[in-house]
């Protein structure tokens, strides 16, 4: 790398920092001017008394131990959701049967309102078991539909060179499947990974399961603790958003690696 490109990517990093830090400032100062407009904290706090009380519950262990326990039912759901959608994919897009049989299900959960599933999990699952699965229930479609589609879209020349080569199965799977649905299957889990949030999020406010961030958000609703349930709220935006750039650039590291 000359020095010309470190200067220039130093340079193209330092005006995204710039654009997003002006962003934020403007969404401030939108925020400062709403709150002093309707005067009622109890209705919407400023962004001082919302930083004010992540200070204070950052200091105690209930905020550690309700964010993870969050991140523990997410992080279940997603794997369990990744694989599933995954292993669905393939299997609908090479087995006609598998195809006519999971297809229209996977469909009907894509369709369906998480909260219907949320209540028939808590008959079914007990309540501590429902964030991960409700997590899980909405990954899986995403990652189903994008690798299918991915998965049928593969190039008909590469496949016919590895015919003519005869590579084996898992020999064309590694080298031209796997390859040509990459971006697609990470752009979906990427995605998977807000629905994964939001749904397990909501699964622990109805479940009220404890401690997380949900009951915490449960909690703070019931009480009408107003800056709290900005604070809990801001808390999982974070957290969504600092778990997506983990695996954009996790699959990134990955496809440079290969390249090499």
């Amino acid at each position: 790398m000359t020095p010309s490109t470190t200067a220039a990517d130093k340079s193209g990093l330092a005006v995204k920092v710039g654009r997003a830090a002006g962003a934020a400032a403007f969404w401030a100062a939108v925020w400062v001017f709403a709150s002093y407009r309707v005067g009622q904290p109890l209705i919407l706090p400023s962004p001082a008394e919302v930083l004010r009380e992540f200070v204070e519950l950052g200091g105690t262990a209930a905020f550690w131990q309700s964010a993870g326990r969050s991140l523990l039912n997410v992080f279940i759901g997603f794997t369990a959701g990744v694989a599933a959608g995954s292993a669905a994919a393939f299997l609908t897009a090479f087995v006609a049967a598998a195809d006519a049989v999971l297809s229209p299900a996977l469909r009907v959960i894509r369709a369906t309102p998480v909260a219907s599933f949320i209540i028939l999990a808590l008959l079914w699952l007990g309540k501590s078991g429902v964030p991960a699965f409700a997590s899980a229930l909405m990954v899986t479609p995403v990652v189903w539909q994008a690798g299918r589609a991915a998965l049928r879209e593969t190039d008909r020349q590469l496949l016919e060179m590895a015919r003519i080569y005869r590579f084996g199965r898992l020999k064309t799977l590694r080298l031209v499947y796997i390859p040509s649905v990459r971006a697609q299957w990470s752009a979906a889990c990427a995605t998977g990974m807000g629905l994964a949030w939001k749904s397990g999020i909501a699964a622990e406010v109805i479940c009220q399961v404890r401690p997380t961030i949900g009951n915490e958000l449960y909690s703070s609703k019931i009480y009408l603790e107003t800056p709290a349930l900005f604070t809990w709220t801001a808390v999982v935006i974070c957290l969504s958003m600092v778990l997506e750039n983990v695996l954009a650039r996790l699959f990134m590291k990955k496809r440079g690696r290969r390249r090499a």
